[in-house]
């Protein structure tokens, strides 16, 4: 491209327009009025627009410069609008489709040969209505997977995109990790550091357990038992409990184990409200050395013990209610 044309007389009085330093920098100026011709960058609005499976929405550029490639919704703010609003229009005028502003993504500084210096504005977009269907100044339109973007005609659309991805990182993980809880899949979830923890202090939990099951109020029966058979029961109940948090399939371990259990407390002659608040005291003791770490700090840090506290509550769910049918509430215990 040629260079950019310069002002060669002044649009107030004719007369030549030279170069003189003003404010310490050189500029266009008229040699006779004094007329300065600033020069200042021009503003672009772009937009990012994810879909549900966090993919982007790009264009393909029509014309030049870098006809072909593929970027980011923007154009050039108008005057009379904001640029915001130039955002928007560009967005519905290149795809088709109307949005509403999330947030400020980034801001840049861009030196274009074809249009020379530019200050791209981007915010994140969030699609209202309308249909994609590539504009005037597009070949297509589509959406593309964050992780797999195709080469950008602009480094400025990059630069957006992973402030985009670090906006949304922590939700996206904590995301992730609730569908995986969801789905009982076998995959790490956020949490497990948590588990780690817990198991590193599987004998302190047990102690704090006998102390308290042998004081409560609501298990006096357990007073009697002797220390070592209670540890017999707790370690294996935490073991169980390692195990199933580690992915084991231990439903027919679980569906053995605590219908016997209330077989034989109730042989014992102990209360069934007695042996199903043992086993709540030890889902508190659980629950109480998890909280022992300092993990409130951030968003993502709170959803790990959220997401603790419903596996803790699933696996001792089940052992009351496997326990509570061997006192032959719900007939006789399966298997």
């Amino acid at each position: 491209m040629p260079p950019k044309p310069q002002p060669k007389y002044c649009a107030q009085c004719a007369q030549p327009v030279i170069t003189r330093v003003v404010d310490d920098r050189p500029r266009r100026a008229c040699s006779g009025c004094g007329t300065i011709y600033y020069e200042n960058p021009l503003p672009v609005a772009a937009s990012v627009v994810l879909n549900e499976r966090r993919e982007v929405l790009l264009v393909k550029r029509a014309r030049e410069p870098h006809q072909g490639q593929w970027c980011l919704p923007m154009g050039f703010a108008e005057v009379g609008e904001t640029i915001d609003e130039a955002a928007l229009r560009e967005l519905e005028e290149e795809t088709g489709i109307t949005a509403c502003v999330l947030q400020l993504l980034d801001s840049d500084s861009y030196n274009s040969d074809f249009y020379g210096e530019l200050l791209i504005v981007t915010f994140e977009m969030q699609k209202t209505g309308g249909r994609e269907a590539p504009g005037d100044d597009a070949e297509d339109v589509r959406y593309v997977p964050i992780g797999q973007l195709p080469p950008l005609a602009f480094s400025s659309n990059e630069k957006a995109l992973r402030a985009c991805v670090a906006a949304h990182q922590e939700a996206w993980v904590i995301e992730d990790s609730f569908v995986r809880l969801q789905r009982a899949e076998d995959q790490a979830l956020l949490s497990d550091d948590l588990v780690r923890l817990i198991e590193e202090h599987a004998g302190e939990i047990a102690e704090r357990w006998l102390e308290d099951v042998r004081t409560n109020v609501t298990t006096p029966s357990y007073r009697a038992m002797q220390r070592g058979q209670l540890l017999e029961k707790v370690t294996a109940t935490l073991s169980q409990f390692g195990r199933w948090l580690g992915g084991a399939d231990t439903a027919d371990e679980l569906r053995a184990f605590y219908p016997a259990l209330g077989q034989e407390r109730q042989a014992q002659g102990f209360k069934m409200h007695e042996v199903l608040s043992a086993i709540a005291l030890l889902k508190k003791h659980l629950w109480a050395a998890a909280q022992s770490r300092d993990v409130w700090n951030r968003p993502i840090d709170a959803y790990r013990m959220l997401e603790l506290s419903r596996r803790i509550s699933i696996f001792f769910d089940r052992a009351m209610y496997h326990t509570a049918r061997g006192f032959g509430v719900d007939g006789p215990p399966a298997g």
